[in-house]
């Protein structure tokens, strides 16, 4: 059943057979329904009780020979169908004749072919007969044996010397069949103006007129240009919501009314139907002092006019005022997209003069030290934190060559401060800590330079 489905075409003539699992539905209605080139149909009679599904490719009954078309309905919902599309039923219904052969395929294959040649040369009749008509379509039967002539005209035209120029032409029987300007957009196709296929090619099949008040009824603009379509006539599309727009009007104040309040008449500038909101005016003719109020809102005030009561302005109080519902809150809005994209901040080492400075850069220093010389073990990894500082102080020289400029400064300055005076007589500072730091020792020895003792003696 899938495969038949592929070869049913998709389109705006097919219609869903809901009645298809209902067991019986081919032996209870005798009749069924048939697709030719776009937008033309049949209703065909199986008197031959032939096992059709939707689908198959079937030679029907035409005058004279026989069509080519495709089954694209059966069972009960074909009677259905018919009543749509008002066929009598004292009507006379052609045959179904077999499944169309490979031959017949063949044949209906070549004289497709032939279409869109005879269309030109049509026209180029036509023009030639000065008639003012457009030949849009052809349409051959799937014998060769007659043509059909798809034209638009805005007036009357006699195209009975167009018909014998033609039948001489192309040696085929003749049929002229006038169409409007929708159905032949249907027929040719094309993109509109919403970015999708046309309405009436891909699933309308009838057209109903389209008024101006269609656009007034939903408050569209009257720009000609916006409202044409393809086809030079107002869009099908605005029929498609305007009952709903005429529906929801009922529920709103009528236009022509006017609302008195004790300072200004205000009248009808126009109507959100959606959010049910109306705004008014103090000028009829033009947009001045502008009020928005809500429909509940303006048959109060009209309820008090009637009652000879106008109040002192045409919006709700403030208390009205807060209890309608709070804007949306934008959600995104809140976080910073770039979040994860922020970098992280390196730490910086504090630069500081002094003694205490000296200290706490070489703290710093120090783990970035051992950090580097992980690999290797040093040679001095196993003397105490004061031996090493003593070795420091023993040797100014050499500790002076790591230092930094700065630092190497400061280490002079104590070095001048140390052969001046002796450490045992230097006075014990008040804000020195009480805890024993591992480069402060608690017992320092006093050691006096050579040249200084030289001087004393």
């Amino acid at each position: 059943m899938e495969e038949k489905d592929r070869k049913c075409p998709r389109g705006k003539l097919h219609c869903f057979n809901w009645m298809e699992d209902i067991p019986g539905g081919v032996t209870d209605f005798d009749i069924v329904e048939v697709q030719f080139k776009n937008t033309r149909k049949g209703f065909y009679r199986n008197s031959a009780n032939i096992d059709l599904a939707i689908g198959d490719t079937v030679a029907v009954e035409s005058a004279p020979g026989h069509d080519i078309g495709v089954v694209t309905l059966t069972g009960k919902l074909v009677a259905l169908q018919m009543r749509r599309a008002n066929v009598k039923p004292d009507a006379e219904i052609k045959r179904v004749f077999r499944k169309a052969k490979p031959a017949d395929l063949e044949k209906y294959e070549e004289a497709k072919a032939r279409e869109n040649d005879t269309m030109i040369r049509a026209r180029k009749i036509a023009e030639s007969l000065n008639l003012n008509m457009k030949i849009g379509d052809v349409e051959y039967q799937g014998d060769s044996n007659k043509a059909i002539f798809y034209y638009i005209a805005d007036e009357r035209v006699d195209f009975r010397q167009l018909i014998k120029v033609l039948a001489d032409t192309f040696k085929v029987r003749i049929e002229m069949k006038q169409i409007g300007a929708r159905q032949e957009a249907g027929r040719i196709g094309g993109i509109g103006s919403c970015g999708r296929p046309l309405c009436c090619a891909s699933w309308m099949t009838n057209f109903v007129s389209v008024g101006t008040s269609a656009a007034r009824y939903q408050d569209i603009s009257l720009n000609p240009q916006k409202l044409a379509g393809q086809c030079a006539k107002l869009k099908c599309c605005l029929n498609f919501e305007v009952d709903t727009y005429v529906e929801s009007a009922r529920h709103l104040p009528g236009r022509e009314i006017r609302l008195e309040t004790a300072d200004n008449t205000y009248f009808h500038f126009k109507t959100d139907i959606f959010k049910k909101e109306i705004t008014y005016s103090t000028d009829k003719q033009i947009a001045a002092n502008l009020v928005t109020i809500s429909a509940a809102r303006a048959f109060e005030v009209i309820d008090m006019n009637r009652r000879g009561e106008k109040p002192l302005q045409l919006q709700a109080d403030d208390a009205e005022k807060s209890s309608a519902k709070a804007k949306p809150i934008d959600l995104a809005s809140q976080d910073d997209l770039t979040r994860f994209d922020k970098a992280k901040k390196k730490k910086r080492k504090k630069k500081s003069g002094g003694g205490n400075g000296q200290k706490q850069e070489g703290q710093q220093q120090k783990p970035q030290a051992e950090k580097q010389d992980a690999p290797k073990a040093p040679k001095n990894a196993g003397e105490q934190p004061q031996k090493q500082q003593r070795r420091r102080n023993d040797n100014p020289e050499a500790n002076a060559a790591t230092q930094q400029p700065g630092q190497q400064k400061n280490q002079r300055q104590r070095n001048k401060d140390n052969r001046r005076e002796p450490k045992a007589q230097q006075p014990r500072q008040q804000n020195a800590p009480q805890t024993e730091k591992p480069d402060a020792p608690a017992e320092r020895p006093n050691r006096i330079p050579k040249a200084f003792r030289d001087n004393q003696e």
